[in-house]
């Protein structure tokens, strides 16, 4: 992919800032105090933090998280220096080290960003020579580098990015306007919700953290993008008659989404508690009321259809002020109702951080398998370097750290083109050292000019031209620190192909396929989960008042969404250009549409008398077997479970009252969600192609 104009100039500023930042640090050390191991970690630890582990944010956000990193950075590093006495002990610590630092991600972009440089500090201080009276050197010199970096991060940042709570304040901004008479255009409001999907989101900016905080802007984005989805669907049904109840909800709604934007932006001016709940209960009231009045007097069912979808969006719009307050206090002002729903509200930072990690300690998890795969991958990489006793074997775990994909194909890509650029720039490194010899001017006047070039052109063309140019840092680099010949570029040859050969293998035994199979057993395993809270939430609904029902349980849906949106989110970094039909994303929303109304549905949903439920009961017990089994079906077909040839029994259409027309209204949606999943599934028919079994598709919509 090409890089744009601001990412080009980003690379540009990253290469300035690496370079001062590692000259900085080395000549001084090298030339003015003659300490050569301070020099080298001066001049590393920029390189392993600014550029082969590139930190996510602004500025000041680098400068924030390299500072916190740095005391771990030289535990790392002492650790590394006093585990290098023997192969076995740093092979043990390399195992626990890669584990837990690659596991950090589920911290958020910022500690996966940050992992790998902390991993190369360990990697460089775990090989021979045994040498711990340079620990002082080693930790100063890397301390220097650090600061240095900050020191250039400060005085040449990037441009800030827009914060997530600022997106979120113009995506409310967008549904108050959509909301108000007049409305907004449906596809602005479905472009206004496309901006705050986390993938057009940068990584520093994303609310992934385990905090109440960045909990409750994730699931504030989620209820906003749902809230404006709702908003272009009612806007694409105009009104068939006279609604002044609806309208004066949707201006409740409008109100409140301007004073959340308001709230987000400012902290000041909250709207009133509990105020739109308030009003919807009135309205919904208001509707069983018209609704039970003689059968002249009833509103028409579309009426009722409509304002069953402005109730529904209300609740989106509830769910959005909840986690706005949630967001800028930290912790709730009021009782977070559903507490089901709002779980983390009242739960303490440690306690959430621990449901997080324990959460992905499983073979399920993504992030549990990378931490696996990158752990095996370097403990067996510094076995190899050990045992062969390499020069320089720092080079085949970096290789490991830096060429290792998610997928063994892209691994393999990957290695091919790193490959051919070191055997490039082993050439030219070569006939540099054979041509200057043992001039170390030279070297020295050559090496920042050949980093800026190095940590530049690399990134903005590609893999083959980073590792054959990184190859020149390294020859200019080492020939000042002592003397070097030709075989160095052999050496660093070497053990980049030992590195590429281990990781091409721990690709291949180690979840070879990357997300791509998790990604569909896990979106089987949710839409599985939640597919049996349809039933629960009909029957809690259609139970009369003072009966007893049985609340829906949400938590296993939201854990299984979690793992579901892992997968799905490093599926699309492994094959951002392939498999394009499948509408993963519309499975996330089948998700959420079934755990949201599990949850409004039974609350605002006002129980009938037991006379007249009957129809309705009949109907939302039928329609919620033949949505459950059609949600098992689509899951089999993604886990390639033998699939039956099934069609669609629903029954007649729903007596027309509030209660049943909730119902068909949610049901209805869901059945439609389905129907798009199901026939991006469904490959296109070809006129050329043999012919195939039976179509699995159902020939009349539901309801």
């Amino acid at each position: 992919m090409i890089p744009t104009g601001q990412e080009r100039a980003t690379i540009v500023r990253r290469a300035v800032r690496v370079a001062v930042a590692a000259s900085a640090g080395f000549y001084p050390l090298l030339y003015g105090a003659g300490l050569p191991v301070m020099a080298l970690y001066a001049l590393f630890a920029p390189i392993a933090v600014g550029l082969l582990s590139p930190v996510p944010g602004s500025g000041r956000q680098r400068v924030s998280v390299m500072l916190r990193a740095l005391p771990p950075a030289l535990v790392l590093a002492t650790l590394g220096t006093l585990l290098a006495v023997q192969t076995w002990a740093a092979v043990g610590g390399m195992l626990a080290v890669g584990f837990v630092l690659a596991f950090a991600a589920v911290g958020g972009p910022r500690p996966a960003g940050v992992a790998p440089g902390l991993q190369l500090f360990y990697i460089l201080a775990c090989f021979p020579p045994y040498a711990p009276g340079t620990l002082g050197q080693r930790l100063v010199g890397l301390t220097l580098g650090v600061l240095a970096l900050a020191a250039c991060e400060l005085l040449l940042p990037d441009p800030p990015a827009v914060s997530y709570p600022e997106r979120l304040a113009r995506a409310l901004d967008e549904a108050a306007r959509g909301a108000a008479p007049g409305g907004v255009p449906p596809e602005k409001l479905r472009e206004a919700g496309a901006r705050l999907r986390l993938a057009s989101v940068p990584p520093a900016e994303r609310p992934a953290g385990a905090g109440r905080t960045d909990r409750a802007r994730e699931q504030g984005g989620r209820a906003v993008r749902r809230l404006l989805d709702q908003l272009a669907t009612l806007a694409e049904t105009p009104p068939t008659g006279p609604d002044p109840a609806s309208a004066a909800l949707l201006d409740r709604v409008s109100e409140l989404c301007a004073t959340c934007a308001r709230f987000l932006r400012t902290g000041t001016g909250p709207p009133v508690a509990r105020a739109l709940e308030e009003a919807m209960r009135d309205f919904q009231a208001e509707r069983v009321r018209l609704a039970s009045g003689p059968p002249g007097e009833r509103p028409p069912v579309e009426v009722l259809r409509r304002q069953s979808q402005v109730l529904a969006l209300a609740e989106s719009a509830r769910m959005a002020e909840i986690t706005t307050d949630i967001a800028v206090h930290g912790h709730p002002t009021e009782p977070a109702v559903p507490r089901r729903l709002f779980w983390y509200a009242e739960l303490s930072t440690p306690r959430l951080w621990a449901r997080r990690v324990t959460g992905n300690v499983t073979f399920r998890s993504v992030l549990f398998q990378n931490a696996l795969r990158t752990a095996l991958g370097l403990a067996a990489a510094r076995a190899v370097a050990g045992s062969l006793d390499l020069s320089h074997g720092f080079w085949v775990l970096l290789a490991v750290l830096t060429l290792g994909r998610t997928t063994a194909g892209a691994t393999w890509r990957a290695v091919r083109l790193a490959v051919a650029g070191n055997a490039a720039g082993a050439l030219v490194a070569g006939a540099l050292l054979i041509g200057l010899g043992p001039h170390t001017d030279a070297y020295a006047a050559l090496l920042t000019p050949v980093m800026l070039v190095a940590f530049a052109l690399g990134p903005l063309l590609c893999i083959a031209y980073a590792q054959g140019l990184f190859t020149l840092v390294v020859a200019t680099a080492f020939a000042q620190i002592e003397p070097v010949t030709w075989r160095l570029s052999e050496a660093r040859m070497i053990d980049v192909v030992t590195g590429s050969v281990i990781g091409l293998l721990c690709g291949l035994l180690a979840w070879p396929a990357g997300a791509r199979r998790e990604v569909h057993r896990a979106m089987a395993e949710l839409l599985r989960v939640c597919a049996e809270l349809v039933p629960v939430t009909a029957q809690a609904v259609l139970t009369p008042a003072g009966g007893s029902r049985a609340a829906p349980q949400t938590l296993p849906g939201v854990h299984r969404l979690r793992l579901a949106e892992a997968a799905y989110a490093q599926y699309r970094t492994e094959a951002p250009g392939e498999d394009t039909r499948t509408d993963w994303h519309a499975m996330l929303i089948a998700a959420n549409h079934m755990l949201l109304g599990a949850h409004w549905l039974p609350r605002f949903g006002l129980r009938p008398e037991a006379d007249a439920s009957a129809p309705a009961a009949v109907w939302a017990r039928a329609t919620a077997e033949e949505l459950v089994a059609e949600t098992d079906r689509i899951a089999a077909e993604l886990t390639g479970a033998p699939t039956p040839v099934r069609r669609w029994t629903a029954p007649d259409g729903p007596p027309p009252t509030p209660l049943s027309v909730d119902l068909e209204v949610w049901m209805t949606s869901l059945a439609h969600q389905l129907t798009r999943i199901d026939s991006s599934l469904t490959p296109s028919p070809d006129p050329d192609a043999p012919p195939v079994r039976p179509s699995r598709r159902r020939t009349a919509p539901l309801g």
